[in-house]
């Protein structure tokens, strides 16, 4: 039998990597942070746990590249939604549909990002990997279509403002509700409340924001 191809090869460590970080992210969510370990990960992805080192140096790591990647993936699916939006309320759109699925992914994840959230408060801090980076083209590329004029400024603003936001929706014990942190988030950037996903009901204060 004639070796495998590079190719083949990294196609196949591609494939290894997305399995643990799928299952990452399916057992924090079912489990915990604590109660879930690496031999675990490794067992749902079908791969050896010495497989898990290789790719990442620690549970914290490997956790916020996989959230990283389950964020991209639902950011993605809200963009690409149709129907496509078209013509010049296109970026806005766009923008109120990126607001929509980070704020939905943690109503949706309370478990999974509010140890997301903890695990970049200590000491590790923010984890630089491809996940976090396609995240931030998507976000960028946005940011764009929105029309920002200086998307290297406003990108980081809105990065800690979803950051701020999902920190606010999932704070133990006094959590704000989901449409007000929206109706804030839309209103900085003169989104009408009917764009992406709206919640049921008027926005706070049961009239239009714009």
């Amino acid at each position: 039998m004639s070796p495998r191809s590079a190719s083949v090869n990294e196609e196949l460590r591609r494939r290894s990597r997305e399995r643990l970080l799928q299952a990452t992210v399916e057992l924090v969510a079912e489990r915990g942070y604590e109660a879930t370990t690496l031999g675990d990960i490794a067992e749902r992805a079908g791969a050896a746990r010495g497989l898990v080192s290789y790719y990442f140096p620690g549970k914290r790591q490997l956790l916020q590249s996989a959230v990283h990647r389950l964020m991209h993936r639902t950011l993605r699916a809200a963009l690409e939604r149709e129907p496509l939006p078209s013509g010049a309320d296109a970026g806005r759109e766009l923008l109120a549909r990126a607001v929509d699925a980070v704020l939905g992914l943690a109503r949706d994840q309370p478990l999974l990002l509010r140890t997301h959230m903890a695990g970049i408060l200590q000491a590790e801090g923010f984890v630089q990997c491809p996940e976090q980076q396609r995240l931030a083209e998507l976000l960028w590329e946005t940011l764009s279509r929105y029309g920002s004029t200086d998307v290297d400024t406003d990108y980081p603003m809105l990065r800690a403002l979803l950051m701020g936001a999902v920190f606010a929706l999932l704070l133990p014990g006094a959590p704000m509700p989901l449409a007000r942190l929206r109706a804030e988030l839309f209103q900085r950037y003169g989104l009408d409340w009917e764009l992406g996903v709206p919640p049921d009901g008027a926005p706070p204060g049961g009239t239009s924001l714009l």
